[in-house]
């Protein structure tokens, strides 16, 4: 097969875009979850609801976000084998990132660590890639709010904790996080690889699709349960109290090291942003 080309000029307008996109456009699914949850609600807890999903179709009408903190830009790429890309992927993706930040009128969130200088532009971006089959770049653009993110948590647990141990560890995480993430939240949980891979799980364990089912039965019957055992801590919408603190739980489990059990919880708020294309 021959090899496609793709400059980094594209790329780079590929993450400008997804980024205007996604800092401003609610998803589907998670405005439909948050339906689904005020269903469920009465009184207070109903009403935060629907606010929370009258001020997502508002962000949208006038392209504003619906939350100041538009995050730390996360992209997600997975690169086809056959593509071979024309120029500096990292500045590419960066560039993409400072344009739309500037062009938008984002909030410029990132700074130094330790002497906290803001960098002025949002970048530089997190990137993840990956070497998948074909000759496509599939991009996912995430702005991730460090609200909930603070609240993300990685457990080294013992491999004699088993599947009763991780489950606790994940509650203990939402009990100790209560209103902290602006509730209600989904859960990305990374199981198994390393430290930092069960993190990199988790948290691209946020990309899928609210309400989906994991195509994994064992995993899938897991997330219920955790879900329901988040939602009777009974923190609700915001702290306030009610029935939906957690709109879903998300697993994925990779293998990992026969003395160890890492698990990792990613945390977002309502406003689960991001949005993906492919190039």
């Amino acid at each position: 097969m021959s090899i496609r080309e793709v400059s980094a000029a594209s790329l780079s307008q590929a993450v400008y875009a997804l980024f205007l996109k996604a800092c401003v456009v609610p998803c589907r699914d998670v405005l439909d979850a948050l339906e689904h949850a005020r269903q469920q609600e009465s009184g207070p807890a109903a009403e935060v609801l629907r606010q929370l999903a009258e001020n997502a179709k508002i962000a949208e009408e006038t392209r504003l976000p619906s939350c100041q903190d538009t995050g730390m830009a996360i992209v997600y790429l997975d690169i086809g084998r056959d593509v071979h890309i024309t120029g500096n992927v990292t500045e590419a993706v960066n560039d993409g990132v400072r344009r739309a930040y500037r062009d938008g009128y984002f909030r410029k969130s990132v700074l130094s660590a330790l002497d906290r200088v803001n960098t002025g532009d949002n970048t530089p971006a997190i990137l993840h890639e990956r070497i998948v089959e074909g000759d496509r770049i599939h991009i996912w653009a995430m702005p991730k709010g460090f609200g909930s993110e603070n609240m993300s948590a990685v457990g080294m647990l013992k491999p004699s904790d088993g599947v009763e141990g991780v489950c606790n560890f994940i509650v203990e995480c939402a009990r100790k996080a209560g209103p902290n993430p602006c509730p209600p939240v989904v859960l990305g949980v990374g199981i198994g690889g390393s430290f930092e891979y069960a993190a990199y799980l988790a948290k691209r364990a946020l990309l899928r699709e609210v309400g989906s089912k994991n195509r994994d039965a064992r995993l899938a019957e897991l997330e219920t349960v955790l879900r329901e055992r988040i939602n009777a801590l009974g923190y609700g919408p915001m702290g306030l109290g009610g029935r939906n603190y957690c709109l879903a739980v998300h697993i994925d489990e990779y293998p990992t090291h026969l003395a160890s059990l890492p698990v990792a919880v990613s945390f977002c708020c309502h406003a689960l942003r991001h949005a993906d294309c492919e190039i």
